[in-house]
């Protein structure tokens, strides 16, 4: 297996590819911007992060409902799905790693490794078994990665290389986002969670060359859509070193993902701006911005979180929430013996129910 910095640069100087490039760079840059007119960064963080998370694992057979994830980020304890906890812990980890870029500026196998853990919950590390081999649904192999561990190690050293020094590789940054990713997933270097892993590295890697700020492109929406295809592209290049093919594909996902991004972004900063005149005008002894906030941070909010996150006793924020429940911003819900608090217009923008029949209004 060749180490990425053997390709030649300008074989990815073809027609197709800089016209899929030029579209797909004007859509990530207005996602950019668009993304940072909110703000608190926070609330694309959290109300997205989950979004990607359910798709991403979505790929992996890993389902889910919206419900349940938002369930699950207020009453963990009592949701006793193991594949929405599982999706939880993607969040997580997409959190985790995008914390480490943007304090070290590089994106390195100790983010890599991290990321891995949180999504599965151990610490194995880089595969030192032989044995792995990916397969059809039927069972046939169809690639067999590297199976020695000092050369996953050497691959995934000349991967850290290849993402972190621009001198190595003189192309795009989304060329070289579809090569990474391409890479990564051929090295298979982990005994599980390769496919999530490295759909969390291609975001991480936009972060880090500047790209975007906050990790809020969303390829998995695409890739679920276009799960055969992704894979026979990816197999394509293993087997007739069609390259061009594959980055198409990649600069594609980005193009279209980056779009339905604009539209979700733009949707919830416009609800979050209804809701915050409403309740300023109709409700002034609750308003804050922190409270507005909160609202959107979690689609499903509860007593706790707005205890923590105003500072307020917890008979106030029963008090708030009330009101915003009386006042038809909210919508009550029980689990067991406790309250949570649904903000049903952002839930629809979040599920694409909004994106079909226009922005809910209040």
């Amino acid at each position: 297996m060749k180490a990425l910095h053997q390709l030649d640069p300008k074989r990815f100087e073809t027609p197709n590819i800089l016209r899929g490039l030029s579209a797909a760079s004007r859509q990530l840059a207005e996602l950019k911007g668009v993304a940072s007119s909110i703000p608190n960064q926070g609330i694309l963080i959290n109300s997205l992060g989950l979004q990607e998370a359910k798709d991403s694992s979505a790929i992996e057979n890993i389902v889910t409902t919206h419900d349940e994830l938002f369930r699950n980020a207020v009453f963990p304890a009592a949701v006793a799905s193991a594949a929405a906890k599982e999706v939880a812990r993607y969040g997580q980890a997409l959190h985790i790693g995008w914390k480490a870029v943007v304090q070290q500026q590089l994106l390195t196998n100790k983010t890599i490794l991290r990321v891995q853990q949180e999504l599965e919950g151990n610490d194995a590390g880089f595969r030192k078994l032989p044995g792995t081999n990916l397969k059809t649904d039927s069972g046939a192999v169809v690639y067999t990665p590297p199976q020695d561990h000092r050369e996953i190690l050497d691959l995934m050293e000349d991967l850290e290389r290849f993402i972190n020094d621009d001198d190595v590789f003189a192309a795009d940054p989304l060329v070289k986002m579809a090569l990474i990713h391409y890479q990564f997933e051929s090295i298979h270097p982990f005994y599980d969670g390769n496919g999530r892993t490295g759909r969390i590295i291609c975001v991480l890697y936009l972060v880090k060359t500047g790209l975007l700020e906050i990790p809020v492109l969303y390829l998995s929406r695409h890739i679920v859509r276009t799960k055969s295809e992704y894979y026979r592209l990816l197999q394509r290049v293993r087997d007739t070193d069609d390259w061009e093919s594959w980055v198409v594909y990649l600069l594609t996902a980005v193009e279209v993902t980056a779009k339905q991004g604009i539209t979700t972004v733009n949707a919830i900063k416009d609800l979050l701006l209804k809701v915050k005149h409403r309740i300023r005008a109709n409700y002034p002894k609750v308003y804050s911005q922190d409270l507005v906030n909160n609202l959107f941070t979690h689609p499903y909010t509860k007593i706790d979180f707005l205890r923590r996150d105003l500072g307020v006793t917890r008979l106030t924020a029963t008090k708030y929430l009330d009101a915003l429940v009386a006042g038809g911003v909210l919508k009550k819900q029980k689990v067991g013996r406790s309250n949570y608090y649904v903000n049903e217009p952002l839930v629809q923008i979040l599920t694409g129910e909004a994106m079909r029949d226009g922005v809910p209004g209040l």
